[in-house]
């Protein structure tokens, strides 16, 4: 898996040689930890932070008189943004597949869930599919744009990740339930707990800088899903859409949206490891043995000691029969 892009390269080593110049105490090798997570974590969300910015901003600062609709400008900044990404060289043409793919899962489950009264978009516009604007699959794309990057960036690794084919049938069931659970039984509870038993032993370990982060993969979900649960009130707030109970004024989401999260989670992982498949961390080899090395006589050598032992033997006995002779009367 290629860590950076060619523009990340550069950036890298630019960070390594203003690194290298800090010094190698506890306290600084910390804050150095410390702000290279922050730092990659912003980079990997790039796509998602602009978008907001974008949503606040039109809010703020945009007429809402203008000739061009602002869900149609919001549509037509986040297609720049896109275009951005990949020609200015932070995303990969493989990251960009899996980018797509969650803009479609997103837009279709965004036409059935404004269709049924779950949340709803300001009307105006022409690029739109039915009260659906074009610019929402986005920020699905977005997620997908984070979740590519953060694996890439932060060389993650997997301890006794689960079969593919296993967290594929329960992304697949995750998604079906958002759309079954308005006229069947809701099975959430059912999938939070497939969820847990095929991730409990499964631990992600991450490359910060020179540390290695290792973390429980169900506890880095609920994380990831409280980072978008606070996006989604920064949206809402900028009023990119509205859930009933926002219809008299803005209010928090409910902190239940947070369980959906996690199932979107679910499915995001199976997408990302379509690009990049699980491996396992990397280990260092054993340190080799100091065993003595065995010693070995060749065959000359082994023939000339011998020789000379017999030698050496029958010098000795010619000795002793001299001494007897001369010691005869």
């Amino acid at each position: 898996m290629p860590r950076f892009t060619s523009l990340e390269v550069l950036v890298d080593h630019a960070a390594h040689r203003l690194i290298a110049r800090v010094p190698p105490t506890r306290g600084w090798v910390f804050l150095t930890e410390f702000l290279v997570f922050g730092a990659k974590q912003a980079w990997a969300s790039l796509f998602g932070a602009l978008l907001l910015v974008a949503i606040v901003a039109t809010r703020v600062l945009y007429p809402d008189d203008a000739l061009l609709a602002r869900n149609d400008l919001l549509t037509i900044i986040a297609v720049l943004i896109q275009i951005g990404m990949l020609v200015g060289r932070l995303e990969t043409v493989g990251e960009l597949r899996v980018i797509l793919l969650f803009h479609v899962v997103g837009t279709v489950m965004e036409l059935f869930k404004t269709d049924v009264g779950s949340w709803a978009y300001s009307a105006g516009g022409v690029l739109h599919l039915g009260a659906v604007p074009l610019f929402s699959g986005f920020m699905y794309a977005a997620v997908g744009s984070y979740m590519v990057r953060v694996v890439r960036l932060f060389d993650i690794r997997f301890e006794r990740y689960p079969r593919r084919w296993l967290t594929a049938l329960v992304a697949i069931a995750c998604y079906i339930n958002f759309f079954t659970n308005h006229f069947v039984l809701d099975v959430r509870w059912a999938l939070f707990a497939a969820i847990v038993v095929l991730y409990w032993p499964t631990v992600l370990e991450a490359r910060v800088f020179r540390a290695r982060l290792r973390l429980s993969v169900l506890f880095a979900f609920v994380l990831v899903a409280l980072f978008i649960w606070i996006a989604e009130n920064v949206a809402t707030a900028g009023q990119a859409w509205v859930y009933p109970a926002q219809a008299d004024g803005w209010t928090p989401v409910s902190l239940a949206k947070l369980g959906s999260w996690i199932l979107l989670m679910m499915i995001s992982v199976v997408l990302v490891t379509w690009v990049y498949p699980p491996e396992p961390p990397d280990r260092p080899e054993p340190p080799e043995t100091s065993e003595p090395p065995e010693t070995s006589v060749q065959p000359e050598s082994a023939a000339a000691a011998s020789s000379a032992a017999s030698a050496a033997a029958g010098g000795a006995a010619a000795t002793r029969e001299a001494a007897r002779r001369a010691a005869s009367p």
